[in-house]
Order: C-alpha cells, then structure tokens, then sequence
C-alpha cells in the first residue's frame, strides 16, 4: 500500500522504518528540510535502537522517502498518518496547531484528488496523543475545506501508538494490541491491513474511546510508578525488602496483576478493603510518612457515594427501590456495604425507600453484621420485603446494587421506571424507562466496549 506520514520525529520516523519493512511504499512529510535530507539520505531523524538499520535498508531498496511537498504526497497516497507533535500550552491544553494545520492541507488537496480521482478514498490515521473529539475536529475542517463527506468521500480515524523509547522497534513488532478507533468500517479495515504481520489482536473500537486510551494508559503507569514508591518509603521505614514485597504482589495474577476490580462502578465496601487501607494510611502516619496516592483513595470512593447520591436526590420525593442491599452478589455481609450507607443517606434525607435481597434474612443476622445494622439501619427488617417484583411494581425508581441473576429477569418487565444501575447489570431494558447507569449509557450497557477482535 502506498502510505504517506505527515510528521518525521519520533513516532513518524519508527511508523516509517517499520511499515516500510513490511513491504509497504512509504513517504515522510515533514516542513522541516533537515529530517527530510536525512531520510532521503537512508539515515534515520531519531536515535533509537535498530531504526538506522532498518531505515538505511528500506531507503536502498527504494521503499522509502521524504518530501517537504504535502500535495504531492496525499494525491499520490492512500493512506496517510498524523504523527506530528502535540506539545502541552502552560495553561495544560494540547497545543493542536500543528495537527490542525496538517488538516487544512488535506481539506485543500482532498477536493483535487476527488475532481481526478472521483472514486477514491483517503483514510487519515491519526497517530499523535489528542483529547477525545480531535478526530471529529479535524474531520469537519476537511469537510469545510473540501466539500466532501466523512466516511463517504475520505475517513478520520485514530490510531494510538504504544512505543516506548529506547525499545520502540521491538514495541512496534510487539504490541499488546492494536486499536484503532474507526466511523467508518471501510477505513477500519485499510488501517487494520497494515498491521497484518504484527502478532496482536486488533480492537475495533469507536473514535472517542481510542482517543482517550494513551492518557488513560499512561496515567495509570505513573500511578503504579507512585504507588510503588509509597509502598517502598513504608517498607523502607520498617526496614523491609521493598523490591520482596513488590515482587511478591506481582505473582499474583487473579486480583492484583489483571482485569479484576477494573471495572468502573459504584463504591468499595466490605470488611477488608477499607479497613486495610486505613491500617496502611495509618502506619504512613505513624511513619511521618507522606503518601498522597494511598492517602487519597478513600476520597475517590467518597466521591463515587456522592455521584450516585446526586443522581437519586433528583427523585426525592418519589418511592425508591433496592435491589440488593448486600457488600456484593452471593452474600449477606452488610458491613461496610456501599449500598447500606447509600440506603442510610437517603432515610436521612426523608426519602421512602423498600429493599429486596434474598441473601439477607434478617431473623437471621447475628454477631458483627446484626450489631452493623442495628447501628446503621435498625429499621432493616422493616425496610425489606420479600417479593423483588413487588418491589419494582411499588417504586418508582430502582436501584440495581448487586450483580445478582434474579435481578436480570425482574427487570424484563419493568416498564416506566428509573433505574438507577450501579453494577452494569446485564438485562434487556424497556425503552419506557429511564435507565442511568452510574458510569455508562444504555446504549453501551449490553455491549460495554463495542469492540472487534481479530
């Protein structure tokens, strides 16, 4: 295929090298003659290990070269890829007037290329790191320059990279996955056959959700490069192994190292998570250790009861039902149960509320958990009832607290109600209902990620 790259740097220049080597013709452009010269003169514009090789080979054999000339580029392309830089303003914001001016050339040459060449279709890959919505942004430049229409005439689309310096190469033939972000099947399917040779699978997801994947991954690398750190200064107070420790935490791959508790939702409870953490913010302090990462996470849960909060107190004076009431599915454990604290704010708050939950008995609650309701919800027993679709027909909004199946087939038909889903319950919804769930929309609630894998 024969693709173009608009932008010579670090990215630009390895997405070159690489795509080259897979047999592709490729053309840098860059307004920069200096990295252009050097390209064409087989030598790389970044030092980066095995790029120079690969770029002197592809150059030789004539799969690869620049030019300064943008026009000439995109008419005689298929593909073309945005890899310029998008450096951050001091107010924060990316600075995208580099990338928006690469579209205003395309809107330009576009509209020539569709007069001689009236049936083609231009896919533009955006590679570098922009907020949610710069796809769109730079689509309806085009379409304003250009006369011509989004995944009709040509197609934005993004395509993160995950290259790390120092091993971008081994990165490039060895990603986790490749994503591409894509409105338009057709372009999804041309970006997606350049990376055929590469041992990944390829995740077809919506644009705005891949545009945001680099900041989600990146912050949550520095996140674990911060946690550990705290962890270490504790360790290192006590005079224990830091590195032991976190080696230790490593090998376990069900909770620690993988996709568990990973997905957005209500709050944490139970009688574990928070009293650990506590005893760990604890021994920080006894410490006279500062350890903002570990001493902030009981605030971002506080925060999370505050989110769904807000949400039920637009209904207050209506009749609200629990489905669940339990710390989680499959158990009658009340203590520090999100959904316990969340009932007992909205008593507080006057509000006329039933529960449901199979798993608790209440003539059966004994030892820390009946002492936990007696303090929090001594009117529980009266609070219950013993029939889930009673419930849904008696309130007016429901509240989905626990992931339970039962809940799956009440919810069948329940017509004309709020829903209030915390858990993501997966259920067909009457579209006469409002449904809300507290991190995502109905829309996406039966196929949370809408994605295509190879």
């Amino acid at each position: 295929m024969n693709i173009s790259i608009f932008g010579l740097g670090y990215v630009g220049c390895v997405s070159l090298g690489c795509l080259a080597q897979n047999g592709h013709s490729v053309v840098g452009v860059d307004v920069n003659p200096t990295k252009v010269g050097q390209i064409n003169s087989g030598r790389a514009t970044i030092v980066e290990k095995d790029i120079d090789t690969i770029i002197a080979i592809q150059h030789s054999l004539g799969h690869i070269r620049a030019t300064i000339n943008f026009r000439e580029a995109i008419l005689n392309t298929d593909v073309s890829i945005i890899a310029v830089g998008t450096p951050t303003t001091a107010q924060g914001h990316l600075n995208l007037s580099y990338i928006m001016n690469v579209a205003e050339h395309f809107g330009d040459v576009l509209k020539e290329k569709a007069d001689v060449m009236p049936d083609s279709f231009h896919v533009i890959a955006l590679r570098s790191t922009v907020m949610p919505g710069t796809c769109e942004k730079i689509a309806a430049m085009i379409e304003s320059r250009s006369g011509l229409t989004a995944n009709v005439d040509f197609a934005v689309v993004s395509n993160p990279e995950f290259l790390r310096e120092g091993t971008a190469v081994h990165d490039y033939y060895n990603p986790p996955l490749t994503l591409i972000g894509a409105g338009s099947e057709r372009a999804g399917k041309v970006i997606r056959s350049l990376y055929e040779e590469l041992p990944a699978e390829v995740v077809v997801a919506d644009i705005r959700t891949a545009e945001i994947m680099k900041y989600v991954n990146n912050t949550y690398h520095a996140l674990k490069i911060s946690f550990a750190n705290e962890v270490g200064n504790i360790c290192s107070s006590l005079g224990i192994d830091s590195h032991q420790v976190m080696d230790i935490f490593c090998k376990d791959k069900q909770l620690n190292i993988s996709n568990y508790y990973f997905k957005p939702g209500f709050a944490y409870g139970g009688s574990c998570l928070p009293k650990d953490l506590k005893g760990l913010q604890t021994l920080a302090h006894d410490l006279y250790l500062q350890v903002p990462v570990i001493s902030s996470i009981h605030r971002t849960n506080e925060i999370q009861m505050q989110r769904a909060i807000s949400i039920l107190m637009r209904h207050s004076y209506r009749k609200i039902g629990f489905l669940g009431i339990g710390f989680k599915a499959g158990t009658d454990d009340l203590r520090n149960s999100p959904a316990v604290e969340l009932a007992e704010t909205l008593m507080g708050k006057g509000f006329s509320l039933s529960i449901y939950d199979d798993n608790v008995r209440t003539s059966e609650l004994t030892g820390t958990n009946k002492e936990y309701i007696d303090q929090h919800i001594p009117h529980l027993s009266r609070l219950l009832v013993e029939d889930a679709n009673e419930l849904a027909e008696w309130a007016d909004v429901l509240v989905i607290c626990t992931k339970e199946a039962e809940f799956t087939e009440v919810l069948k038909n329940v017509q004309g109600k709020t829903i209030l889903d915390l858990v993501r319950l997966p259920a067909d919804i009457d579209p006469s209902n409002e449904y809300i769930g507290i991190n995502w929309s109905l829309d996406s609630a039966d196929s949370p990620a809408q994605l295509t894998f190879r």
